[in-house]
């Protein structure tokens, strides 16, 4: 639907159906789009996108992941570049419409940016004057010829977006990068997800040491697209650095080796400086895309599998096919993820033992007078109960991130503002009252009134009555002139209006497309938002650390829905 309301006169939309799905064919016949599908899933998406060039038509050729609604300027934002006839490619940021599940674990969906925030407002810029844009997969135009000049989409990786780009620039062509949020997806839901498309990403970009489109040998680069691509590659060995630094306190204890001397002076003298200046360029750089501390949680949550999956992939690249990240789940209880869980728990355990021997040699150091081998000996031992008591806080946090909070819905619900005007229905008359939404969803929405005396026929606030026991009321959205049946499910009081919560009835398909295009279509609706700085993170650690969501934001109602910032 989306895709259908884009403003684009020229275009036809093809739902291209990997799975031979008789209720997808039925759902496009519905829907007026073209349905496209092939006999076999060689080269899962690649293969996919492949079969579709030689069963379409058309200049360009636009790709959406099925999880991305575009806004309906999308074409004529993007097009205009084609002018230029070495121009092969337009990518456009990826944007979200729900909340990551680490921010959602930890109770900062309002407060978090996303870890690709960094990516699309940083680095792909900077990538763009380095003329190594890298394609994403979603979101983006290509011209057919280009396309077709370079053989296609990268049938021989799991990441056939990023090859694809680098065919593309290999051949001469241009790849433009449009920092303008022009589309919106869902991103993954659960810790378990999130590690499935991580780990998915760094296989598919290590393979690129084993096939022909690696960047660093493939005829047709220069040396700083070369430079640019070797730091992406490089990026995701610094998983391993990562499990390094959080073994090396363990070595003060168990090993009995100091790998780090230092006295307090000159922690403070040569630590302390750089550590400050490492921080604040972090900061300049990222401009509140993503601060330091909060970076170093998204890096932990997955170092050890990213660090496996690193090992595997330059051992075994193509040991492992293309896994589809999942989405559109929902659960009502509290989940903790195990797998992911065991190797921080160890490390906790012995980081745990070791702050403690650390710390106690410490306090032995500064009570008595000790010989000079001894205090040689004990020499950087400070360091290392600071360092263990930072791993251990990171640690906690990590695993608080593994519990996965219920998500019962797999609606999102929008910080949405539209007058409205709702019609009660009575056996005798009807009444109209006027109000704003608060919340809007594609299952329902929550109007504040501007007049009392709505009708007191209503469930109280606490009430477990279902939607067909619900008063049934019609629901005109003015801006739009959009009119839905509902039912009022719940009803509160805010600043002494009425708060009544709605849940829409069966949506005839045109007041559906009328509803999503309301929702995920408007141009200019995706807005870059700012992190917390490095002291307002460093309070939020605390806080997480403290009032853990699983303890003291625990909803009684599991139907509650999730609230969506946008």
């Amino acid at each position: 639907m989306g895709c259908q309301a884009i403003d684009y006169l020229w275009k036809t939309v093809y739902l291209l159906d990997d799975t031979r799905r008789p209720e997808i064919e039925a759902l496009a016949k519905d829907l007026g789009c073209e349905y496209l599908t092939r006999p076999d899933n060689q080269h899962a998406k690649a293969g996919n996108l492949n079969h579709a060039i030689g069963k379409t038509q058309g200049d360009l050729l636009v790709v959406f992941d099925a999880d991305f609604v575009p806004t309906t300027n999308f074409l004529t934002r993007t097009v205009g570049f084609f002018q230029d006839a070495q121009v092969a490619m337009v990518q456009t940021p990826q944007s979200f419409y729900n909340s990551d599940p680490i921010a959602r674990n930890l109770g900062l969906e309002n407060v978090l940016t996303p870890e690709e925030e960094v990516f699309y407002r940083q680095i792909q810029p900077i990538r763009d004057g380095a003329g190594s844009v890298i394609c994403s997969g979603t979101s983006f135009v290509v011209r057919r010829s280009a396309l077709e000049d370079a053989g296609g989409f990268v049938t021989d990786s799991l990441s056939e977006d990023y090859f694809t780009g680098i065919r593309l620039s290999a051949q001469g062509y241009r790849l433009i990068y449009l920092d303008e949020k022009l589309s919106a997806g869902l991103a993954a839901e659960n810790i378990a997800a999130h590690a499935v498309q991580r780990l998915r990403w760094a296989r598919g970009t290590l393979q690129a040491f084993f096939i022909k489109a690696n960047p660093l040998t493939i005829e047709g680069l220069n040396p700083l697209q070369r430079l640019a691509h070797l730091e992406g590659l490089l990026h995701w060995f610094t998983s391993i650095s990562r499990v390094g630094f959080m073994f090396m306190p363990l070595a003060y204890s168990f090993l009995g080796a100091i790998p780090l001397r230092a006295t307090s002076a000159e922690l403070l003298y040569f630590f302390l400086p750089y550590y400050l200046v490492q921080v604040s360029v972090f900061s300049w750089l990222n401009y509140r895309s993503r601060s330091a501390l909060l970076s170093d949680i998204y890096s932990l949550v997955l170092c050890f599998p990213l660090a496996v999956t690193v090992i595997q992939a330059m051992l075994n690249p193509f040991a492992r096919g293309f896994k589809v990240t999942p989405k559109g789940t929902a659960s009502d209880r509290f989940s903790f993820n195990w797998n992911l869980a065991w190797p921080l728990l160890l490390l906790f355990g012995a980081t745990a033992i070791s702050l403690w021997v650390n710390f106690g040699l410490c306090m032995i150091n500064g009570a008595w007078t000790v010989s000079p081998e001894v205090a040689e000996q004990v020499k950087g031992l400070g360091l290392g109960w600071i360092w263990s008591s930072y791993n251990l806080i990171m640690i906690g946090i990590a695993l608080l991130i593994l519990l996965d909070v219920p998500r019962p819905s797999p609606y999102e619900w929008f910080n949405l503002r539209r007058t409205v005007r709702l019609k009660v229905k009575h056996s005798e008359s009807d009444e109209t009252f006027c109000g704003i939404t608060t919340m809007l969803s594609e299952i329902g929405a929550e109007v504040a009134l501007t007049q009392s005396g709505f009708p007191a026929l209503l469930p109280p606030t606490d009430s477990t009555a279902s939607v067909e026991e619900a008063l049934p009321v019609t629901l005109e959205i003015l801006e739009t002139g959009l009119v839905l049946s509902a039912k009022v499910t719940r009803t509160d009081f805010e600043h002494e209006f009425p708060l009544v919560r709605l849940m829409f009835e069966t949506i005839e398909l045109p007041q559906q497309r009328k509803l999503v295009e309301m929702l995920f279509c408007r141009p200019g609706q995706w807005k870059n938002r700012c992190t917390p700085g490095e002291l307002q993170s460093l309070w939020l650690l605390f806080r997480i650390l403290l009032r853990p969501k699983v303890l003291f934001d625990r909803k009684a109602d599991v139907s509650a829905v999730s609230v969506s910032q946008v």
